[in-house]
């Protein structure tokens, strides 16, 4: 088969999935293509420009994912359901590759262009709220920052531990708000956890100007 930058991208992530960045390298990525390494520098240059192309293309992905969740809301869609609906859709699409999310949180350090698109969009949308320009950096990167911390922690690979009725019940008695809280399905502790961040910049609002 012709080898193509889409192949070797497709190719970077299963290695970065499997290795992460430090296991990543051009000759793995070329073995995993059936191909000579010095084949993959006429499309990709190094390894630092595969890394690049590999965050763009899931920030990408995530910038359309918000596009079209943008575009489902209605007209009198608030800040926050804007808000919202980008992290939502970011997050969907960041859950489907793995190594995606440290991809995404190391993007901006590559200069992604998808990602600095993702953090644009999410700025504006601050801005439009009438976030202080003095917080809305910090505030967007919280989101952003929150987003890729809660799907690391989804696709942890750390076992979980078994334990018999018994002990689930002193757990419960012990520490029964800690249970409670983690009996919340993820999805709806997921947007929970957006809402509490929004209703934080929410008590930053600038009144609009008359």
């Amino acid at each position: 088969m012709k080898l193509t930058t889409e192949r070797i991208i497709d190719a970077g992530m299963a290695v970065f999935a499997e290795s992460g960045y430090h296991g990543l390298s051009m000759r793995k990525v070329a073995q995993r293509l059936d191909a000579q390494a010095g084949s993959l520098y006429y499309h990709v240059a190094n390894k630092e420009v595969l890394v690049r192309l590999m965050a763009d293309r899931v920030a990408r992905q995530a910038y359309d994912a918000g596009s079209a969740a943008l575009a489902g809301l209605g007209p009198g869609a608030s800040w926050q359901e804007r808000v919202e609906a980008q992290l939502v859709a970011l997050r969907e699409v960041i859950r489907r590759h793995p190594g995606g999310a440290v991809m995404l949180a190391d993007s901006p350090k590559v200069l992604s262009t998808g990602a600095l698109a993702l953090m644009e969009r999410l700025l504006d949308t601050l801005a439009e709220a009438g976030v202080p320009a003095a917080h809305r950096g910090v505030g967007a990167d919280t989101l952003l920052s929150h987003v890729t911390g809660f799907v690391l922690q989804e696709q942890s690979a750390s076992p979980s531990v078994a334990i018999g009725a018994e002990e689930a019940a002193a757990l419960r008695e012990r520490y029964p708000g800690t249970v409670a809280a983690a009996a919340l399905g993820e999805d709806e502790a997921y947007v929970r956890s957006v809402r509490l961040v929004c209703a934080g910049l929410g008590t930053l609002l600038e009144a609009p100007a008359p």
